[in-house]
Parts: C-alpha cells; structure tokens; sequence
C-alpha cells in the first residue's frame, strides 16, 4: 500500500470533498498548545488548517509532507517558502535544535515501526533544549474494524492506511525510548462546539465526556505533550 498516494489524493482531489473538515477543533486545540512568536513545525499538512490557525496566532510556522502539491499550495497561501518542505518524518530536511514545538497529529499509526523509530529520532533533533513535542494518535483503534479489500486486485487494506495501534502505556513507552520526558497524555475527543441547538450541545457533550474516560464509542484519540 503505497500511502504517500492515498494521502496525496485525499488532500488535493476536490472530488474527495474535504476529508479533513471534522479536524478543526483539534486543530484548535493543538494552536492553543504554542505561544506567538515560537518556531513551530508540522509534519503532515492535510490540507492546510492547523497551518492557517498557528499564522493566525502569531508563530513562525514550518511544515513538512511528502505531497509536492500540498506543499506547493501551502507555500502560496501563507508565504511560507522553504519553510515549507517535501519530504518524510524519517529524513527532515531542517537544521538541529531549531523547533520550539513539533507537532505530529493523527501521523505515526500510518509509520512502520522502523520508520516510527526513526521519526521520532528526528523530532528529538529538531527540538531546541525543553522544546514540546505534541500531538494525537487514534486511541486503542481496533485495526481490523476498519480493513477493507480492494475489489480489483483483492488487497486487504486499512481503508485510512492505519498500520499501528496506540494504548497509552505503549505511546509512553515508545517515548521514552525515543528519551522524551511525558509531560501530558490524556484520552480526548475534539467535538466542534459551533453547531447549533440544544440537541447538538448535547452530543458533543456526551461525546467529549465520553471520549475524557477512553469510550470506545466515541472515536477518541490520545493527546500527547512531551519534551525533549
């Protein structure tokens, strides 16, 4: 499964719609984590909303992803430059101790473990003394619940290219092999709260309590916050 193609087909085929729309609330969430004026860098862009809110909130933003075209889009929109880059988690192509914060968001289930090693050996090169490393991954995600086969050539596959499960006590290990302190891990979901009417108050209610105490039911996610 090449997944360098699923993704460049999610983020730029408007056919698609746009895969990434329930994403702004964590998206939100994961600006709020930084402070005007730090170097921030994002590894997989989607289509360019975590970025648009870190301009909005005054960071320095950089960003990494294997689409040339996410890439080139994103240069244009905020006039990031070579602060935009093509390239992969396990190779980035920025200078030692240069990131107040890392971020990687719903990124490390789609690495191999010898790629994730090797991500994360990065990410701890790229962050400046007691920089953040931040993030989220789907929470205990059951796999085979979402294989699907392709009816042409009959491979099985995970239908948003998922190859890794993470349990809190295996995030914290690997990060602590990856020799990062853990500062903060908790089960969350980021429902969007603009909806209106006091039924729709009552699900993201529902679904953000559920999704604190790790409700399978709710889809949530692990948010992790750690340093260098």
């Amino acid at each position: 499964m090449d997944q360098i193609k699923i993704w460049d087909r999610f983020q730029n085929d408007e056919s698609f719609g746009d895969a990434f729309s329930d994403a702004a609330p964590r998206y939100s969430f994961l600006a709020k984590q930084t402070k005007p004026g730090m170097a921030v860098l994002n590894i997989g862009v989607g289509r360019g909303g975590l970025e648009a809110l870190l301009v909005q909130r005054g960071v320095t933003v950089y960003c990494l992803d294997p689409s040339q075209e996410s890439i080139a889009r994103i240069r244009v929109q905020h006039a990031m430059g070579d602060r935009a880059q093509v390239g992969l988690s396990q190779h980035i192509p920025f200078p030692d101790q240069q990131f107040d914060v890392v971020i990687m968001s719903e990124v490390l289930e789609h690495l191999t473990d010898e790629v994730l090693t090797a991500s994360l050996a990065e990410v701890r090169r790229l962050l400046k003394p007691e920089g953040h490393f931040i993030g989220t991954v789907p929470a205990n995600e059951r796999l085979s619940d979402n294989r699907a086969v392709c009816p042409h050539c009959g491979e099985a596959f995970h239908r948003w290219g998922h190859i890794q499960s993470f349990s809190t006590s295996r995030l914290l290990r690997l990060l602590s092999d990856g020799q990062f302190t853990v500062r903060r891990m908790e089960s969350r979901v980021f429902p969007s709260w603009d909806r209106g009417g006091f039924r729709n108050l009552l699900k993201s209610t529902a679904r953000y309590v559920l999704g604190r105490i790790g409700s399978p039911i709710a889809g949530p996610s692990l948010f992790f916050k750690a340093t260098r």
